[in-house]
Parts: structure tokens; sequence; C-alpha cells
């Protein structure tokens, strides 16, 4: 040990012991030095701004600039889910029609703007086959490669922030560049990139103010929390998969406010973090994710493919809508389609097919689209009336009304002799009868739940009047949860009739959507309806989420697309990116870098049991386990790198939704940053010298890079005959010769 190295671990240790007898100004979550560093590496924050980290920074942009960009418009082809995210979610956007998709719209309304830059709004791009010559297509997947371009920089301004050695930030660039997975999904149109980008951007603000606690509502400190609250609102605002990045910065942000209490910090102070830690890490990214929806809606002023999804007075206000105008004040003899309040439940739906068991009756479901077997005609009780010529006579509050099926002529019909064959504490509900026949099983009453136009008469209005179907003789009222029936009944939504008095439910409420009876007059019902912003807001999300949770898998049928997250970290199954895999076709082949990924899950797995094993060896009092710092560090990057990786992987499997292996790629993000930190802690502890140190980093990213270069024909695009590239599949399960599981 040398004179230099004493004296500059005595000046530290003068410098911590002054602070000591000094009156702290701002209170210290955790002290960036709680003790004297003896250690061979101070555990201070790195200067990042220095001209080495921006050389070097600037050195990994550019590399990872060229693997995201080299060859980039190879393909002319609509390739895997481009036929999405680049055609059909971007044809809406441009000619303004509204859609349904079970993402949030930031990402997509990124590509969308892109492609007016290089297009315009005049051109509808196929989702199959190949883009048309005269279109720049290259462009936006460039557009797109930006934020793949920009994970390397990120992942070394992270671990700066951690306040690991430049020489294991470096590394941990060179690591993100060299992932063949997260290089070939920077190359197409996908959601992928940028929701990469925003997750590693909220790592990296996180860690950075992590890094600035010893100086509480600084600048830096205001810079760093305000980064993070809006790198959280826009991870969440392009994929929901970024809600585990505000699940870990909660995690993060109850641990902070824990350790304030128990370090009895003054209420003042406290209540100080507390309320920037709300307006910046709640309200900033809330209000992020409800603009994205402000313009999506704002956008999407057109009717389109998606307005069964929302409710009625929501498509009313949409240009070009069949709701637009029609009869306001609904009359007996009307034909009506009727629409369930209850997110995902649908029109009144009925058709010849018989139920399977129970009455063996005419079905009566609910169906969302638009149908001709939608439409039912609202009448009175008894015979002798002539709809088309009698006087006409207002549908009212606590009128008994029979509701006649226009196609079969059945009557809606409810009866205490059977049950709802899935809801089986209901009753079941048919399509029974003729209109001449007096069956009181075919009656019900009307009774009014709100009005939401400035006619509130006790009558019923188009669209504006929510109102409930009370069965006669059975007292239950006609219901549709979203519970969906077996497949003899098209699994579409079951209807059945409630016995629940919940008045409130959304599945006990109807609303006329769409009126027709030509002895009336149309109005324009955009003057008629309210809507609002939150409601739709809401609706919308509902919606998304029932969407999400329908895309389930059919484990009887295989797809070469689709894997199990169990598989994930250990590469077990790559995915083809075409469909096509013959010679002449360029062939992209999603797979990672098996060293990554194999030494990354390895970390991961180890990271409890390291954390375990050194409590151990500390609650014995074994000396040696830790210098002094350095505890502290291991857990608080620690904390972040395996805690993201966990949040970002685990829930996978308690979805029961169908998943594919680049949903592993933000878990990945953070599983590499975890190995780069292993690698610097294992750096830290070693008695291996700086030159010994640097050989082996260096030997590192030789390695992983050479990796990259050998699959680089898979990532940059083949077309040559794949049995020409020997010796790539290293496991048995890939499918890059041949797929054996297809049938």
């Amino acid at each position: 040990m040398n004179s230099r190295e004493d004296a500059k671990r005595g000046s530290v240790a003068d410098q911590n012991a002054t602070s000591a007898q000094e009156p702290q100004s701002t209170f210290v979550a955790y002290p960036l030095l709680r003790e004297p560093v003896t250690g061979s590496i101070p555990y201070q924050r790195n200067k990042w701004h220095s001209t080495i980290d921006r050389s070097l920074i600037l050195l990994l942009t550019m590399l990872c600039a060229f693997t995201r960009l080299y060859q980039i418009g190879r393909s002319n082809r609509v390739s895997w889910d481009e036929s999405f995210f680049h055609s059909r979610f971007p044809n809406q956007y441009l000619n303004r029609s509204y859609y349904h998709d079970v993402h949030p719209p930031l990402a997509k309304l990124l590509i969308s703007l892109s492609r007016f830059v290089v297009d315009g709004n005049n051109r509808k791009i196929e989702p199959k086959g190949n883009y048309p010559p005269d279109y720049n297509y290259t462009f936006t997947r460039c557009f797109i490669a930006l934020f793949g371009i920009g994970l390397a920089p990120l992942a070394y301004l992270t671990c700066l922030n951690l306040n690991m050695h430049r020489r294991t930030c470096f590394l941990a660039g060179i690591l993100v560049i060299a992932d063949n997975a997260l290089c070939v999904m920077s190359r197409f149109v996908l959601l992928d990139a940028p929701l990469l980008f925003f997750t590693a951007a909220a790592l990296c603000s996180i860690a950075g103010f992590q890094n600035s606690r010893h100086c509480a509502f600084s600048l830096a400190w205001w810079r760093w929390l305000l980064l993070t609250g809006i790198s959280l609102g826009l991870v969440s605002s392009s994929k929901w998969v970024g809600l585990f990045a505000v699940a870990l910065v909660g995690l993060y942000t109850v641990e902070e406010l824990l350790n304030m209490y128990t370090d009895f910090t003054p209420a003042t102070t406290a209540l100080r973090h507390f309320g920037a830690r709300v307006a910046a890490l709640i309200v900033l990214p809330l209000a992020i994710y409800m603009a994205s929806f402000v313009v999506h809606f704002t956008v999407l002023s057109r009717s389109g493919s998606g307005d069964a999804t929302m409710p009625p007075a929501f498509q009313a206000r949409l240009h070009g809508s069949k709701l637009n105008h029609q009869p306001f004040t609904v009359m007996y003899g009307s034909v009506l389609n009727l629409r369930s309040m209850h997110p995902g439940s649908g029109l009144l739906h009925s058709h010849p097919h018989k139920y399977s068991d129970g009455s063996q009756q005419q079905q009566v479901t609910g169906y969302s689209h638009s149908d001709s077997n939608n439409d039912w005609m609202v009448m009175r009780v008894g015979n002798g009336f002539n709809y088309t010529s009698d006087p006409l006579v207002q549908v009212k509050d606590g009128d008994t009304v029979r509701l006649m099926h226009k196609r079969t002529s059945a009557m809606l019909h409810s009866h205490r002799a059977h049950k709802a064959p899935v809801s089986t504490r209901d009753y079941e509900v048919t399509a029974y009868g003729k209109p001449e026949w007096t069956d009181s099983n075919n009656e019900w009453r009307i009774e009014i739940h709100k009005e939401d136009s400035s006619v509130a008469n006790g009558e019923i209005h188009a669209i504006t009047t929510q109102f409930r179907l009370r069965h006669i003789v059975t007292n239950c009222l006609l219901s549709a949860a979203a519970v969906k029936l077996p497949p003899w009944g098209f699994r579409q939504t079951e209807v059945s009739c409630s016995r629940s008095q919940y008045l409130k439910s959304a599945a006990n409420l109807w609303v006329v959507e769409r009126h027709v009876n030509s002895r009336l007059p149309s109005v324009d019902m955009r003057l008629m309806v309210k809507t609002s912003f939150i409601s739709n807001f809401i609706r919308l999300n509902m919606e998304m989420a029932r969407s999400n949770n329908a895309l389930i898998p059919d484990h009887d049928k295989y797809n070469h697309l689709e894997s199990d997250p169990w598989s994930w970290p250990f590469l077990v199954y790559p995915m083809r990116m075409l469909g096509s895999w013959n010679k002449g076709d360029i062939k992209y082949y999603e797979v990672g870098n098996p060293l990554i990924w194999w030494a990354s899950a390895l970390m991961c797995l180890l990271y409890p049991l390291q954390l375990a094993y050194y409590h151990i060896r500390k609650a014995r009092g074994i000396p040696g386990v830790w210098a002094p710092g350095e505890e502290l560090h291991f857990w608080n990057a620690g904390k972040l790198l395996w805690g993201g990786w966990a949040l970002h992987y685990l829930p996978f499997f308690a979805m029961g939704r169908v998943t594919y292996i680049h949903h592993y790629l933000p878990a990945l993000y953070f599983a590499i940053l975890l190995l780069a930190f292993e690698v610097d802690h294992f750096c830290r502890r070693s008695t291996l010298g700086g030159r010994s140190q640097i050989a082996m980093v260096a030997m590192c990213a030789i390695c992983v890079l050479a990796v990259f270069c050998w699959f680089a024909p898979l990532t940059f695009g083949y077309t040559g005959s794949i049995g020409d590239l020997k010796y790539r599949q290293w496991l048995p399960t890939w499918n890059i010769y041949r797929d054996k599981y297809a049938m």
C-alpha cells in the first residue's frame, strides 16, 4: 500500500468525520458513504459528464447504430407483426378511422407519425406481401431503430449511476450491442424497441435518482426524479408491460419512505419527500398516459372497425357512424339493437340454433358485431295492434313490453324451469313462442336507471337512456356479464336472467344503440348525447384488458411462434420471424446471443443465493465479508437490477395469455446489466490487478462479439440455403434447419 493511497483514504475519512459533526441541512435516505472507504475502489458517484465517459458513450452509440441500421431495408416484405404496427394501425391513424387494440397508443402513434412524415396520409399499406415500390419503408424502420440504438448508451449511463467501474459500464454497453435478439427486434417496425428504450430510460433515471439521494431537493435530485416519472409515463403508454417498471419504482419508493420512518425523519421533511414522489411518480406518469389517449381519441374521429368496443354515446359522435342519425324517442313497433352496458357483453342477439341442454329452445346470446340477428321489435302486451297504422305510442318507464326477434319471430323468454347454462344461479333466457301467443314468460317490465340527455321525461330514448328489463313472472333481471358460452354457443356471451337485485350492476343495464322506425324522423344524435373523456378512457382500458385476456393459446395446435416463459432465459425455443424458410427468402431468426442469455440467466438465479450467503456469513460474525460501504452498494444496485428482472419475467407464469420469446426482452435488459454488475462485483472483491481485470473484461467483450458475428447472418437476413449455415443450431430444440414439431 503506497503513501498516495493512504493519503487519499485518510482524506476521505477526514471528510466523512467532519461531515458527521456538521448539522445536516437535508435528509439523507441512504448516506452515500456511511463510513470511511478503506477498500481499493471507492464507492463514490462517477462523474459521467467527464470527457472519457462522453467518448465511450459516443463509441457505444456508433457501434450500436451500425448493428441496428446495417442493411435494415434489405427485405421489402411486410415481416411478422409489421402487418399490424406498420400497416393496419397506422392506416387507421392516417385515415382517422377508429380501431381497437390491446396496447396503449403511444408507440403506435409514433410509428404513424413517421409514416406521415415520409408518405403523408394518402397511402394504405397492405398487411401482407411486399411494400409498394415507391414507398420508403426503410425510413420508418430506421426511426424505430433509433430506440434500439439508444439502449447501449443508456446501459452505460445506468451502470455509472449504479457506481460501477467504467470498464464494466462499457462491458454492459457491449453486451447490449452484441445480443442478436435485441438487435433483430430493433430492425423492424414493432413496439418492442420503444418499449425497451423507455424501460431502460426509467431504470437509468431511478438509478440516477438513487445516486442523488444525498442531496435531496437539489436540482440534480429533481431532474432525476422528474425523468423517472416521464419515463414511467412513456413506457406505460407504449405497452402494459411497462407497468412492471412502474412496480419496480414503486417498490423502491416504498423502501425509501420506510427508511425515513425508521430513521425518525421529521414529519415536515417526510411529507415533502412524500409529496414530491406522489407528484413526480404518480401524477406525472398518469398525466402522460392519459395524454396519449387524448391524442388517440382526437385523431381517430371517424367511424371504423373498433366502434363496437365503445359505448353507443361514443360511437354516435364519430363521423360517419350509423348511429349519427336515428329516431330519438322509442315507440312501440320500433326495431331496436340493445347493448349491454357491461364491457365485452355486446348486443342482445339470437339465432335459430338451440341450447344443447336445458329447455333446448332457441339461443339468446350477446354478440359484439353488427348483424341482422341483433334486431328486436318492441311490442305491447296483447294482440290486435297494428304498428304500421295505429297512432304511435311512446315506450315509458314502468311499461310491460314484449321483444320479438325479427329474423325468427320468436319472443324473448325466460322461465324458472331451467338454469342458465354457465351462470347456474340465474335463469335461462331463450327465444320462444310467437307474437300471437299469450305467455306471461315473454313479458318484461322497463325500469329506467339513468337518462343522459336533457330530455328526462320518463320515456325511452335511443343511446341516452339506461334501463333494466325485469321479468314479470320470476322478478329476475335480463343480464349479460361477459361470460362466454361453450363452443355450442359459438363462444358468444351468455345472456341470463339474474336473480341478483344489484340494480346498478352494468350487467343488468341496457341501452338502445340503434333505433329504426320508418314513421319517425331522424335526429342528429351528436347533439343529443353526452360523453366524457374520463368515461371513454376507463371504458377503453377495460376493453383492452378484456381483449388481452382473450389472447389465450390453443394447446392442441402447434404454433412455431409461441413459447412458454420457463424456456426464455435458457433460449430453448428461438423464433422464426418469417413463415417461409426456402432458399431465396430473406430469413430472420430471433435467437439471442447464447453466451449472454445463459450467463445472465445464471446470475439471476444465483443473486438471491448470493445475498443469503453473505447474510449468513455476516450473521455468524465471520470477518471480511464486506469492505466498508460494499454491502450497501451491493444491495442498492442489485435490488434494482434483479428486482427489475424478476418483475418483468415472473408475472408471465401467472398469465393465461399467449406468450412469445420477445416478451422476455425487457427482463433480459435487466439481466444483462446484472451480469455486468456481477463482473464488477467480482473485480472489486478479487485480488487481480488492474491490468488483469481489464484483460478479463476485454475477453468477455470479445467472446460475446464473436458469437454475435457467428449468428449475424440470421440477424441481418440470410438469403441462401439455410443448410449452408453450419453449426448454428446449438440446442436440439432450435428450428433453424428443420421445424420437427410442425405438422
